[in-house]
């Protein structure tokens, strides 16, 4: 090992907050994994030098490219602990075959890797997995079915169920994340520093390209050329669809799942389907941990989370090294510096707690226009910037309704599932209903802290009926300070956090145009609209 790799890595090491250390390792690059079907798979081999006999494998199944930024975060701190370690670079990306067509090919060739690394003589048969957001998801697609199992996983920041939970939240497509992912993914391969630095213009161009109608061609714009995960993304998006299926694995038999240790941060995109994800394991008796910081989706403080808790839980499971100390379940209490422990999520502890949504008379009304789209800021996004903002210009819209509490006479601490019920009425069944709680603070200044959104059936829709829509919004750990005030937004949307809902039927990405519609919210004794907290 060269003077420089030692100095690159005691610089890792220092920004993931790990101990220092400097085992030696070989490094073999470009193994060849065959699959069933004839493609073949590129991986990085990562051994201790000198070990003279087989050993567990820590399996990394990324498809961002062996090498760069994922291989001083994921593999190396791994490899100079003396841990071996196998990097693969999914189908179609960075040199291995066929065409990446996300979340749909992950199972049959993570099972194929699998198999074909416990053959192999340097292998003892026993076989980890670690990784965040989608090499987090391809843990998900192999874990439950490895037979036998997997000895431990860290799905970090990602959610088994990728449709529901992310790609249509609630029937609702997610554009932003979808086409800021398609921009990413499309240009990684680029030439030179190209795919590989973040750059401002794309970022402009998504945003432009969300603007403009139809989406179906959107990916063009912000990549140069189709990227076929927008074009899935975009061509199965109706109820029933059954293209996805292969990639939501919440359904699987989860007592198969191996010990499970997950990070995750209360603005991470994926931290609904993470906690979920957390609270089946727990009932289906498997061994699992889980943290949750004040982060947004790969923020450094979260990657320094995943590489402490990795190094501990890996050492534990593959070397007989300690056992994780505390409760399961570590939280961060926003607003505080308090990190809260629990035995299980939600926290057994909790009680709910409702807050009524109050204004003079019986119902109050807006007009959703797909023209001019209510917009949004913050919250729980793929990239900077999210968390909290200013949500006063927001408020101010027409096409916003806003239910203001009185001033706290002390603390409200809500750690847990966040409801919401609200009575309805609308013009057009084509209607999406968009929640969002918000802090307000002595100045006025309201900063969201939670939200949701619901996409209603128009099947079950009749021009003179009001409906109770349940809306699930974000989990959430989050103190509202004595003399700040509750404040809860009712709207038609989020633009352009989620596609707008157009009011005709079509399908999002060929709609060129769409119909404005009436919204007419009941807040009296005989629809009690409300927002239910979980409170400690």
């Amino acid at each position: 090992m060269d003077k420089l790799t030692r100095l690159t890595g005691l610089v890792a090491d220092v920004a993931l907050g790990l101990p220092v250390t400097a085992a030696p390792y070989e490094v073999r690059e470009g193994v060849a994994v065959p699959m069933p079907d004839g493609v073949t798979l590129l991986g990085d081999h990562y051994r201790p030098a000198g070990a003279g006999g087989p050993l567990p494998v820590v399996l990394v199944r990324l498809p961002y490219g062996r090498a760069g930024a994922f291989k001083q975060m994921f593999a190396l701190p791994l490899a100079r602990r003396g841990f071996q370690v196998f990097v693969q670079a999914t189908r179609g990306t960075f040199g291995s075959g066929g065409q990446f067509r996300p979340f749909t090919t992950e199972r049959d060739d993570g099972l194929a890797t699998l198999a074909w690394l416990r053959e192999q003589p340097w292998c003892d048969g026993r076989v980890a997995m670690t990784g965040g957001s989608y090499f987090g998801h391809t843990q998900w697609a192999l874990a439950p079915y490895a037979d036998p199992p997997l000895v431990c996983v860290s799905p970090h920041i990602t959610s088994a169920n990728v449709t529901d939970r992310l790609f249509y939240e609630h029937g609702v497509p997610q554009i932003h994340t979808a086409l800021s992912w398609s921009a990413q993914i499309g240009r990684q391969e680029a030439p030179a520093l190209l795919g590989a630095l973040p750059d401002p213009r794309v970022r402009r161009r998504v945003r432009k390209a969300l603007r403009q109608l139809p989406l179906q061609a959107a990916d063009v714009q912000v990549a140069g050329a189709p990227v076929p995960f927008w074009r899935d993304f975009v061509g199965h998006a109706a109820p029933g669809d059954t293209f996805w299926e292969q990639a939501d694995h919440d359904g699987a038999d989860l007592s198969r799942m191996p010990p499970v240790s997950t990070v995750t941060g209360w603005w991470d995109l994926f931290l609904a389907g993470n906690l979920a994800d957390f609270t089946a394991l727990r009932a289906a008796g498997v061994e699992a941990r889980l943290v949750v910081g004040p982060w947004l989706h790969g923020e450094p403080g979260e990657l320094r989370a995943v590489a402490k808790t990795d190094a501990a839980w890996l050492d534990h499971h593959l070397n007989g090294g300690p056992a994780p100390e505390g409760a399961r379940v570590r939280v961060k209490l926003q607003q505080t510096s308090k990190w809260l422990e629990f035995d299980e999520w939600p926290p057994p502890e909790a009680r709910p707690r409702q807050l009524r949504l109050r204004k003079e008379g019986a119902s109050s009304g807006f007009t959703y226009d797909p023209a001019d789209p209510t917009p949004t800021v913050g919250g729980p996004l793929l990239q900077p910037p999210g968390k909290q903002a200013d949500n006063r210009e927001i408020e101010a819209r027409d096409d916003v309704l806003v239910f203001t509490g009185p001033a706290l006479s002390e603390p409200l601490d809500a750690v847990g599932p966040v409801r919401a019920t609200i009575h309805v009425r609308t013009e057009l069944p084509y209607a999406d209903v968009f929640v969002r709680v918000c802090d307000v603070d002595e100045k006025g200044v309201s900063r969201n802290v939670t939200d949701g959104i619901q996409r209603l059936d128009p099947g079950h829709h009749t021009a003179d009926e009001v409906r109770a829509v349940e809306v699930e919004l974000f989990p959430t750990g989050y103190r509202f300070r004595p003399g700040h005030r509750v404040r809860v937004q009712v709207s038609g949307g989020a633009f352009p956090r989620y596609a707008r809902n157009m009011g005709t039927g079509e399908p999002f990405g060929a709609a060129t145009a769409g119909r404005t519609n009436r919204f007419e919210v009941f807040h009296d004794d005989a629809h009690p609209s409300s927002v239910e907290f979980t409170v400690i």
